[in-house]
């Protein structure tokens, strides 16, 4: 099983890009004018706000756990769509799991990927669908993906709230897997979400532009494509919430960060970028691989995530 089959790639179409070189007062690279950091407030939201979870019961390939359609309210407006795999014994204190797919990739897709073997072991795991998925799209390198962005890191910041108030879920159990797009913007609602025990973040760079900036500034992929104008707005737009940006709110949690030796769509350069910039509790983990990490990794994370969420193996 290769985990490139939902974490995927960051637009995979574009070939081989490398990580970004900043500079060391403020993290711009710099070919980019400075840009501040967005306060981490941005991604507050109304706890307060009804959740309106609906849920609905689908065929289940495993006779351990429920697969279940899950809708909630997104705090920015419209509906988070999701899948939930729910253990069919009914226990309290359980542990819960959000995760976040690749780009491209889908709540199901992730969920099939990583849920099984959290489920069996005992967790309630809840795969979330991003924005862009929801409109039926992409990123377009307009501004619309910094707003995007931030209500993602809203919307995971809901699901944890759709855990907690599970009758299953134990509140201080509640844990974290992205890979790729999902492990980038996993960064960033770490260090926005405060009630999470543990996280995984595998075959990780810093973010949209982190990827599609070359060492010394200078645009690839889709940005070459773009009028210097548009690219600018992007970039003014994505710079303020780029999630390496914001790794010295990551305190506590602690991480695991796994990447590949061989990897062209998040190289060593960018991934060892995001973890040195990474000083709360982590353990590294390489694997002679490419983007699709091997199976020992997935088994290698869940032995991880299950050690600090106090699931049992089975």
């Amino acid at each position: 099983m290769h985990i490139i089959t939902w974490a995927g790639c960051l637009l995979c179409a574009v070939g081989l890009l490398h990580g970004v070189t900043r500079s060391p007062a403020d993290g711009v690279p710099r070919a980019q004018p400075p840009v501040k950091a967005a306060p981490l407030a941005l991604f507050d939201y109304d706890r307060r706000a009804a959740l309106d979870v609906r849920q609905t019961s689908v065929a289940a390939s495993d006779s351990a756990y429920t697969q279940i359609a899950i809708r909630y309210a997104s705090p920015d407006g419209g509906v988070v769509s999701g899948m939930m795999f729910r253990p069919r014994v009914a226990v309290r204190s359980r542990a819960g799991v959000v995760v976040l797919h690749g780009l491209p990739g889908t709540a199901a897709s992730a969920l099939q990927s990583q849920g099984p073997a959290l489920a069996r072991a005992g967790a309630v795991v809840l795969a979330i669908d991003a924005p862009w998925v929801r409109r039926g799209g992409m990123p377009d390198f307009t501004p619309r993906d910094s707003s995007e962005q931030v209500q993602l890191i809203r919307d995971l910041r809901r699901a944890v709230d759709v855990l907690v108030a599970h009758e299953q879920v134990d509140s201080t159990r509640v844990g974290f897997i992205g890979g790729s797009y999902g492990g980038a913007m996993g960064t960033l609602f770490v260090a926005a979400e405060p009630r999470l025990a543990a996280a995984v973040l595998f075959v990780a760079d810093g973010g949209l532009v982190s990827h599609f900036l070359s060492e010394d500034g200078t645009p690839t992929g889709p940005l070459t494509s773009l009028g210097a104008d548009v690219r600018t707005r992007w970039l003014q737009a994505m710079w303020p919430i780029e999630p390496l940006r914001f790794t010295a709110h990551i305190t506590r949690t602690p991480l695991l960060l796994q990447n590949g030796r061989t990897d062209q769509l998040v190289p060593p350069k960018a991934a060892e970028a995001l973890h040195a910039a990474i000083t709360s509790p982590k353990t590294v983990e390489w694997y002679e691989s490419g983007h699709g990490l091997p199976r020992a990794a997935l088994d290698s994370r869940v032995r991880w995530l299950s050690s600090r969420l106090g699931l049992t193996l089975p």
